[in-house]
């Protein structure tokens, strides 16, 4: 099977965005954020977006991003930790080999702290973290082709396995 793109899930602090840039200089392809997609496209924040138009608007600029990002070939592709939850961006991936980096809570609170930049994480951060996991492991399982743990591990080493992992698969 030649592959020519990966999709990299999981919860904020899982590590998609480090990982993912990594894993594209290993691959020499391109590394695309749909988060950040959705921000040029909007020319203002991810939570300026849920902030003056709702979490349902951000959702069908998020799902358009994926859709966007998906159509590039040799792209190592990190989606925001809720862009599982649409059925379209489910469906999108299918047939694309899907990564999960895993996080516990506690790991991902200690990376992401307490920042302002995360809107469905304000408020109590570790009980939303609990909230969300629950809510989108299930997804995240169902779709990952691969699942790889980040606690505790560097980030050049969650890329490696994943770039093994890929090459074997036929990354070129």
């Amino acid at each position: 099977m030649k592959v020519s793109r990966v999709a990299l899930i999981g919860a904020p602090g899982a590590g998609k965005s480090t990982v993912g840039k990594l894993l594209a200089q290993r691959l020499y392809w391109t590394f695309i954020d749909t988060d950040a997609l959705v921000e040029e496209h909007e020319q203002r924040t991810v939570a300026e977006i849920f902030i003056e138009s709702g979490e349902p608007y951000f959702r069908e600029r998020e799902t358009a991003a994926v859709a966007q990002a998906l159509e590039t070939n040799n792209a190592v592709i990190s989606l925001g930790g809720g862009a599982v939850l649409e059925p379209r961006t489910q469906s999108a991936l299918a047939g694309v080999p899907v990564v999960w980096l895993q996080v516990s809570v506690d790991s991902a609170v200690r990376r992401v702290g307490m920042q302002a930049a995360r809107p469905l994480l304000l408020g109590n951060v570790r009980s939303r973290f609990v909230s969300l996991l629950a809510e989108r492991s299930t997804i995240y399982t169902s779709l990952a082709t691969l699942t790889v743990d980040t606690d505790n591990r560097e980030a050049d080493l969650v890329a490696d396995q994943i770039w093994v992992w890929l090459t074997t698969q036929g990354a070129q």
